[in-house]
């Protein structure tokens, strides 16, 4: 029998995988899905608790050769345990025997591979000179995106964050100044991070405590480049039809989640694949408000966990 390695959380993150890396497996298992060369049925799940979630999430990538499934954990009330709110489990198979090869600790790939997939979509779709990002969420995902943003924008020179806390706004701030030599500034409303700005990101908490999306159509901005990472937490449906182009990394699972009741009054998407792969065109004016939902997909994980196993 194949020996079975197993990866930690501290194992993965010593690896020193590069941003710019992890954009590549993106951006090659978007690739292969244009080309009908992946495989990655619906998630299926489990919810034992309100707002909490555990998905299966199996995935094969031909060119890559990686095959394998992440099991994954968003447990929004994690943070008073002292644990993330997302973790889980890669499992890495040989896709000649079917023999597991690897496990590795989710956490990190997860937060990285959902950077890369809005630096990969802006690649294409941002204005290339985009100086403004107004983000909402303080946390992980306002980390990784501003880290992989930064690889594909080399405009990028200021930062609006909004963050339910104040304190958490403020350490992202220093952090993120030090880090990448840019301007941070906190701000106290939504709309003060989202106007105005030449990409949004939004990373709140899904799902809405109050059941209310604060992105109001007059706040979207000319030419604004806009990445939902949380499902329909942050744009209302008169803002989504305010966008001229609309993108999800995966419209089956798009269409699958708006059967269960997310999404609601959403128009539908385009596949952002078939742009990656220049199949289909991306942006057409500076002007044209563009807007995606990055859904997160197995194909990312398996690839970079490959990459991983590789170094």
């Amino acid at each position: 029998m194949p020996e079975l390695l197993y990866l930690s959380r501290q194992d993965v993150e010593r690896l020193s995988l590069p941003m710019a890396e992890v954009i590549d497996c993106v951006a090659l298992a978007l690739k292969e899905k244009a080309y009908g060369r992946t495989e990655m049925p619906p998630k299926p799940g489990v919810h034992p608790r309100p707002g909490a979630l555990l998905h299966a999430m199996p995935a094969w990538v031909e060119r890559a050769r990686a095959c394998g499934m992440k099991w994954v954990s968003a447990f929004p009330n994690n943070k008073p345990r002292g644990l993330p709110s997302v973790g889980g489990l890669i499992v890495l198979n040989d896709p000649e025997t079917g023999f597991p090869e690897a496990v590795l600790d989710g956490t990190w790939i997860t937060a990285m591979r959902t950077g890369a997939a809005t630096a990969v979509a802006a690649r294409e779709l941002a204005r290339r000179n985009a100086r403004t990002l107004g983000v909402l969420g303080a946390g992980v995902q306002a980390r990784t995106n501003l880290a992989a943003l930064k690889q594909v924008l080399p405009e990028l020179k200021a930062v609006r964050v909004y963050g339910p806390h104040q304190e958490t706004a403020e350490l992202y701030k220093r952090e993120m100044e030090r880090e990448h030599g840019i301007e941070v500034r906190p701000v106290g409303t939504p709309e003060e991070a989202v106007k105005g700005s030449d990409l949004v990101v939004t990373a709140a908490v899904w799902p809405r405590a109050n059941g209310l999306a604060p992105i109001q159509r007059d706040w979207i901005a000319p030419g604004v480049f806009a990445c939902a990472l949380d499902f329909d937490s942050s744009f209302d449906a008169t803002a989504v039809a305010d966008f001229q182009k609309r993108f999800t990394d995966d419209v089956p699972t798009f269409e699958f989640y708006q059967g269960k009741g997310y999404f609601p009054n959403w128009p539908g998407a385009e596949e952002l694949a078939t742009v990656i792969a220049g199949m289909a065109p991306g942006r057409r004016t500076a002007d044209e408000p563009i807007l995606v939902t990055i859904l997160g997909l197995g194909i990312y994980d398996v690839v970079v966990a490959l990459r991983l196993l590789e170094r």
